[in-house]
């Protein structure tokens, strides 16, 4: 478009964020309409009362759970059960994390924080799998050692404790179920109970065949089988969550998909400086231009396409831009998609 043009238009941004009193027009020198299509601001998925509740049941539930396991798996000589009540430590650690992700990421947006903090979200869900690969580390370490040296273990004593865990961590992991199937944050505490109730089922099976057989090896053996099962289950989360940190497309949005929408709008030509990226573990954000050379489609027809994204698409914010023409100043980060 020619230059004398950049002063015909000026640049309505609207907010139709839920909750939020409209933002007022400003005018800018330049050729485009840009549309803020914020929604979801208040989107949670689940009661968050409820989620709190369930944070602080499996805390206070699982520290008990790990002075007891330490206690006893040191009078039975169980290096299973020690190192298992290491990892719940970590666990009731990668809780606390994610409880306080979680409270983080409700506090309104300001000045400098403009999304608020609901990116803390995604580094307590990576700190979370970071912490229990290093736990998964530890255990694999002890359970080595006991296999080299093997010693006496009282397999009773092991299989009794192993079952309480059963109930502790499988309670905790039932609390998180709701809220895991949306929340990577909450699927990380999810996935650290759901860990430590089947590393509490091998250990309690292992305890039982120590104890009618005095294969003591068979203690640090299954030990093994649950890391290499936990780093199994893990790696995804570790995935999932780094992607999120380096602002990559979510993995429950198709790029392509969206692009192909955007541009089967009428009078869209061409889609540029297409972003997509994760604001929280729940939320995901999206800026795109649109060039429609007939001229402006409408707030209505902006209005549609923002639903479109946020009900068929999982697109919470999105902010268009529309240009009347192609543009000079193409965001030079974006290259063709694949």
């Amino acid at each position: 478009m020619s230059k004398h043009h950049d002063h015909d238009h000026h640049d309505h941004d609207h907010d139709h964020g839920h909750g939020h009193a409209p933002a007022k027009a400003k005018p800018h020198s330049h050729d485009h309409h840009g549309h803020d299509h914020g929604h979801g601001h208040h989107h949670h998925h689940g009661d968050p009362n409820t989620m709190g509740r369930a944070f602080a049941i499996a805390i206070v539930l699982n520290t008990a759970f790990v002075a007891i396991e330490f206690f006893y798996g040191f009078l039975a000589n169980s290096t299973a059960l020690m190192a298992d009540a290491g990892h719940n430590l970590s666990d009731v650690l990668g809780l606390m994390l994610a409880w306080g992700a979680a409270i983080l990421a409700k506090r309104a947006p300001n000045g400098r924080y403009t999304y608020g903090l609901r990116s803390s979200s995604m580094l307590a869900a990576m700190f979370n799998a970071m912490l229990l690969m290093v736990a998964c580390g530890g255990i694999a370490w002890e359970a080595v050692q006991q296999l080299i040296h093997p010693d006496p273990v009282a397999g009773l004593t092991v299989s009794v404790v192993a079952g309480v865990g059963i109930l502790v961590n499988g309670f905790s992991a039932w609390l998180f179920m709701a809220g895991s199937k949306d929340d990577i944050n909450i699927r990380g505490a999810y996935l650290h109970m759901a860990a430590d109730a089947a590393i509490s089922l091998g250990v309690l099976v292992a305890g039982v065949i120590v104890r009618y057989s005095g294969w003591n090896w068979v203690d640090p053996a299954v030990s093994v089988l649950i890391v290499a099962f936990i780093v199994y289950s893990t790696w995804s989360l570790l995935a999932q969550s780094m992607r999120m940190m380096l602002a990559a497309v979510p993995d429950n949005v198709d790029r392509a998909e969206i692009e192909q929408f955007l541009r089967s709008r009428p009078g869209v030509t061409e889609v540029h400086d297409l972003h997509i990226w994760a604001v929280s573990t729940t939320e995901t954000a999206l800026t795109a231009q649109l060039v429609t050379p007939a001229g402006h489609p409408g707030d209505h027809a902006m209005d549609e396409i923002s639903e479109e994204l946020r009900e068929h698409h999982a697109v919470q914010h999105s902010t268009l831009q529309i240009r009347l023409g192609a543009t000079a100043h193409e965001c030079c980060l974006v290259q063709p998609a694949n």
